[in-house]
């Protein structure tokens, strides 16, 4: 590319913005279904663990194989979408999760259980990568971590329909007569739950494809040979190695925390307070559905306020308040004395919970380049995933191991906030200042390529 393409390119004007944020719904509703199938498997504990004779660590590790094909998935898919159509990547993978989803209703032991998560995980592994490069191209620079944060309502939105419509499902069926199908023969309430919910993924996987891809944009820092390898990714973590190490690690510790009280939170309301498990979950996915959005909205907006007034860790900043809310509002709810304040005091929880997960996402972009957008969030993807891989799992071998009996749940609850939730709020309050320095860094470099990509202006 001639120097005068590259000034062209990088002027490319941005999608209007009416069609972009048409996107970011079609975004929201993926991640939504997306969060639908991922979490279902949260609703359907108690049955699944009579029927296949299995532990709380079992059950946990559900959620574990997934979060580690999730993230082992996201680099090679991430190269993928930073050359190939992403919305082309992401149809394939709401496709093939709602399969594998509805393929967990199909099965008669854990192991199988365990395999079709393996599926799910890889699928659901497109969506997260394709969209950063996606919303990257439609949004600028500025507008990305409020788009991103807007995103992260679809997930948490997700989180709260499932409970909703699982707890639902799970009513009906348990009601209804059984369920046989030719070849595969009768199915119980907690199988079928898992076919109703996976199977609208697979209309929306041929709506998606009705998307318009938007023009990529050329990164002015990328190598003028159009390199696109793992060195550069490398080399740009070199940079920026205390930024994204802190950033990293203090974001997954505050996932890990949130991933393991919302797995075990119908369970808390079934064991701790008595309720039957269909009805606390509709009622946990209505508070989550409503409350669970202001989170990253809430950080989104202070870290708006904080950039406007000149703060540039104001993204990292931003992110650690919510880490902070979170602490007090969860260790909260364990201490409420029957299931009405326990449901009240819900809401202040998945408000603090969910509220650094926008943002998270969101710091990235804005000091990446654009050519590696797309692999640094399957990178921190690949981070974390560990709070999914772990929380769950760890607070279930607390259940069994350390807290054993019904009240467990509750000290695991304590114990898992306590120690990662602080861990999480320390390292960010330490990325403050890196981040800052490498927002900065990035903006000069960038502003110096296009300085000399565009051909000086001679006076007549």
């Amino acid at each position: 590319m001639t120097k005068q393409d590259d000034s062209h390119a990088v002027n490319i004007p941005y999608p209007t913005r009416r069609y972009a944020w048409f996107v970011v719904g079609v975004l929201i509703l993926a991640s939504l279904i997306a969060f639908i199938d991922r979490q279902v498997v949260a609703i359907v504990v108690e049955p699944m663990k009579v029927d296949l004779d299995i532990s709380d660590t079992e059950i946990g590790w559900l959620y574990g194989v997934f979060a580690i094909f999730y993230a082992a998935a996201a680099l090679p898919i991430a190269a993928a979408a930073d050359k190939r159509s992403r919305k082309h990547i992401i149809a394939i993978g709401i496709f093939f999760w709602s399969l594998m989803t509805m393929a967990c209703g199909l099965t008669r032991g854990y192991w199988e259980v365990f395999l079709a998560r393996i599926g799910v995980g890889v699928g659901e592994a497109t969506l997260s990568p394709s969209t950063t490069s996606l919303i990257g191209d439609y949004f600028p620079r500025d507008d990305i971590p409020l788009a991103l944060s807007i995103f992260q309502i679809g997930p948490i939105a997700g989180s709260g329909v499932a409970f909703i419509i699982g707890g639902l499902v799970l009513g009906i069926v348990q009601s209804a007569e059984p369920l046989v199908l030719p070849i595969v023969g009768t199915l119980v309430p907690w199988q079928q739950t898992f076919l109703y919910v996976g199977a609208p993924g697979i209309v929306l996987a041929f709506f998606f494809l009705g998307i318009r891809e938007p023009v990529r944009r050329p990164s002015p820092t990328a190598a003028d040979d159009g390199s696109q390898g793992m060195a550069e990714l490398i080399a740009f973590y070199r940079t920026h190695a205390r930024t994204l190490t802190l950033h990293h690690l203090g974001f997954v510790s505050l996932v890990l925390t949130g991933y393991a009280f919302v797995f075990w939170s119908v369970t808390f309301l079934v064991r701790i307070h008595g309720e039957p498990a269909a009805e606390a979950s509709t009622t946990f996915g209505w508070i989550f559905l409503i409350f669970g959005p202001l989170g990253p909205v809430f950080v989104a907006w202070i870290a708006r306020r904080l950039s406007a007034r000149g703060h540039g860790d104001a993204n990292i900043t931003a992110g650690m308040i919510g880490g902070l809310l979170t602490l007090p509002a969860v260790l909260l709810l364990q201490l409420a004395p029957d299931a009405f304040w326990a449901y009240v005091l819900y809401a202040p929880a998945l408000l603090a919970v969910n509220s650094p997960f926008g943002i998270a996402a969101g710091a990235l972009p804005v000091i990446t380049p654009p050519h590696l957008r797309a692999r640094v969030a399957a990178v921190y993807m690949l981070a974390g995933s560990t709070g999914m891989m772990f929380g769950p799992p760890l607070a279930g071998a607390f259940n069994d191991h350390l807290f054993p009996g019904p009240d467990g749940v509750r000290y695991s609850m304590i114990t898992m906030t306590s120690i990662f939730g602080l861990i999480g709020v320390v390292l960010l309050w330490f990325a403050r200042k890196p981040y800052a320095q490498s927002l900065t860094l990035t903006s000069d470099m960038e502003a110096d390529a296009v300085e000399e990509t565009v051909p000086a202006t001679v006076s007549p």
